[in-house]
């Protein structure tokens, strides 16, 4: 048998093979730099609650592992008054709401998560920045808080531990009525929560709807372990602080019972 001598490879193949090759291996290398970031962000947090040294009783407990449950300080109604304890307790993800804007014509600028103001002094104008954060575990527990500072990273830091101080428990189940698996993906019952001059209504949903929010709701339901939900509101929405909170109240109002 004689064999069959394979066809000479262009150059625009060779090309495209050597391409590919670059793309992976710097891909490889991006993924290798989030990976090294990332623990070495978890050793510092290590670090930092191994050096951690409790004011609190409650910390005092969680320190001394006689707590071992966040359910059982949100249900007795104390007050986390150390992030730290949050730290010990959940593993936690967080985000930023968009509640600025950058500078665009006639107002037609983008939204972005920090929210620049100014003050006038004698020495000139002095900008502040503030944000809104929200954290939560995916699987009923969420929160949120802000910040404000001179500079976006310490008002970011400010709002994410406000957030873990202002931490909720959200009951999930599946309550529509054309949907009848055992899941908690939905929410129990129908809630209205409130914020000024926001309204707004959170109905449960069948499995597969997904969330029926706007853009940022989806961010704080999505950190809480909501999967699907319709939504109705009212009031001026594009407040976008009185949205989230008027979300997080009716959130809150999972907890009582259904009567």
């Amino acid at each position: 048998m004689v064999e069959k001598k394979k066809p000479a490879r262009t150059e625009e193949e060779i090309s495209e093979e050597l391409l590919e090759k670059e793309i992976v291996n710097e891909l490889k290398v991006v993924v290798d730099k989030r990976t090294f970031r990332e623990k070495e962000k978890d050793e510092e947090n290590e670090r930092k609650l191994a050096a951690w040294v409790p004011k609190t009783k409650l910390g005092q407990e969680v320190r001394a592992k006689k707590i071992k449950n966040i359910d059982e300080i949100l249900d007795s109604g104390k007050k986390i008054l150390e992030e730290q304890i949050v730290d010990l307790l959940l593993n936690t993800n967080s985000d930023l709401i968009s509640i600025g804007q950058s500078k665009g014509k006639f107002g037609g600028g983008k939204r972005r998560a920090w929210r620049q103001t100014q003050r006038k002094t004698k020495e000139g104008n002095v900008a502040t920045f503030s944000t809104l954060a929200v954290i939560g575990d995916g699987n009923g527990h969420v929160g949120i808080g802000t910040g404000r500072a001179k500079e976006t990273l310490p008002a970011r830091d400010k709002a994410i531990r406000q957030a873990k101080l202002n931490l909720i428990k959200v009951t999930r189940a599946c309550s529509s009525f054309d949907c009848a698996c055992s899941e908690p993906h939905s929410i129990p019952f129908k809630v209205e929560g409130k914020s000024g001059s926001v309204r707004i209504t959170l109905i449960p949903a069948p499995q597969g709807t997904g969330l029926v929010v706007g853009k940022e709701l989806k961010k704080i339901l999505t950190l809480a372990g909501i999967k699907d939900v319709y939504s109705k509101s009212l009031g001026t929405q594009r407040t976008t602080n009185n949205l989230a909170k008027a979300t997080i109240d009716a959130l809150k109002k999972t907890n009582r019972r259904n009567k």
